[in-house]
């Protein structure tokens, strides 16, 4: 669940963290104003996804008009699928430094993991590719907390004087935010090292897991709700949990591991997965919805189908399919691998009733989806 800017800079502030003044703003009549209580300022479109600067979504007001103006231009974008409704007229600030700091859930440690840099603004991902070296690692016992000790180690070399101790405890109240938050991901960048010599939040980015949101239900609140495409609307309506991407060879298993390991495998064979769909647990029964859902999208050009049954049975999922197949009609090639419970009636099936030969080798079903997809 990612949340804007502005809430993760509310869950900052509650730690300690210092940012620069602001204020949401709905309208440019109101960026106007606030422009004229800070003079220079920052006008920030506050949407849940990156690169907002890259899209048009950050400016700089040198005047109320200017910042009336931005936000006339800001208000309505599009950015990564959102429409931004809202601005952050933020303060100037005299940056003497951009640094990076993050604390996040580590897969490898399976613990909280400190990361700081001292070349901030970069995005991460671009920092980690071309200044590896940069990037200052510091696992966390979860257990115990940071340590002080810990981070004064591994920063202490590329750091010094004053402006060690300043990061030392912007890095404690950072921890403290994330911890504080159920957050999976508590990132500020940049952290500016201001004229003053004082450290500023200036950006930032909250991430908390879904199964946080009853330990934090008025952070949850503050969530922007996910944009969705239209195939999407409809899946969550019919309670099939299905995500729609870029890629033209559809997928539908049941299980959400097995249906991962189908779209790992796709790319593996040079594919690109169309979409998330799995009918396992509850949703097994819904064959006939999900082909049509699949089917439904225009960059599809070959389906895998791919059931493999223990509790779900195979004949019962495929059943759901064909009873759906007369209505669809599928007009790309559709390729199934059907193991487990029910599998002789399901192969059955496939064969006599569509003139389909399935296969019990998953690679056999992706490789031949791949190729018609090309």
């Amino acid at each position: 669940m990612n949340f804007e800017e502005h809430t993760g800079k509310a869950v900052l502030r509650a730690a300690g963290v210092a940012t620069p003044e602001g204020r949401l703003c709905d309208t440019p009549a109101t960026a106007r104003s606030a422009a004229e209580a800070f003079g220079t300022c920052a006008v920030k479109a506050q949407v849940a996804t990156g690169k907002r600067g890259k899209a048009g979504g950050i400016r700089i007001a040198r005047s109320p008009e200017e910042a009336e103006q931005a936000a006339a231009d800001i208000l309505g974008m599009e950015i990564g699928g959102y429409t931004v409704h809202r601005v952050l007229v933020e303060q100037g600030v005299d940056i003497r430094q951009e640094l990076y700091a993050a604390v996040l859930n580590d897969p490898a440690t399976k613990g909280p993991l400190v990361l700081v840099s001292a070349e901030g603004g970069m995005e991460i991902e671009e920092l980690a590719a071309e200044k590896p070296e940069s990037l200052i690692r510091v696992p966390v016992d979860i257990r115990h907390g940071v340590s002080r000790t810990a981070l004064e180690q591994a920063l202490a070399g590329t750091f010094t004087g004053d402006q060690l101790p300043a990061l030392l405890d912007t890095l404690e109240r950072l921890y403290a935010a994330y911890a504080g938050s159920d957050a999976d991901l508590l990132e500020i960048n940049p952290l500016v090292v201001t004229g003053e010599g004082g450290m500023l939040a200036l950006d930032c980015k909250l991430s908390i897991d879904d199964g946080a949101v009853p330990r934090q239900p008025d952070l949850a609140a503050e969530a922007p709700e996910v944009p969705m495409t239209e195939l999407e609307r409809r899946a969550r309506e019919l309670s099939l949990p299905y995500i729609q991407l870029d890629g033209s060879v559809g997928i539908l298993a049941n299980g959400a591991g097995l249906t991962m390991t189908t779209m790992d495998v796709v790319s593996h064979y040079g594919g690109a997965p169309a979409n998330f769909l799995e009918i396992g647990g509850e949703a097994y029964t819904k064959g006939r919805d999900a082909l049509r859902l699949v089917l439904d999208n225009p960059n599809v050009r070959s389906l895998v189908i791919n059931f493999c049954g223990a509790f779900a049975r195979t004949d019962v999922m495929t059943e759901g399919v064909l009873a759906a197949w007369d209505e669809v009609r599928p007009q790309v090639p559709v390729h199934f691998c059907i193991n487990g419970t029910g599998e002789d009636e399901a192969l059955a099936m496939v064969r006599d009733k569509l003139g389909v030969t399935p296969t019990q080798v998953m690679d056999e079903a992706v490789q031949a989806a791949v190729e018609a997809a090309r």
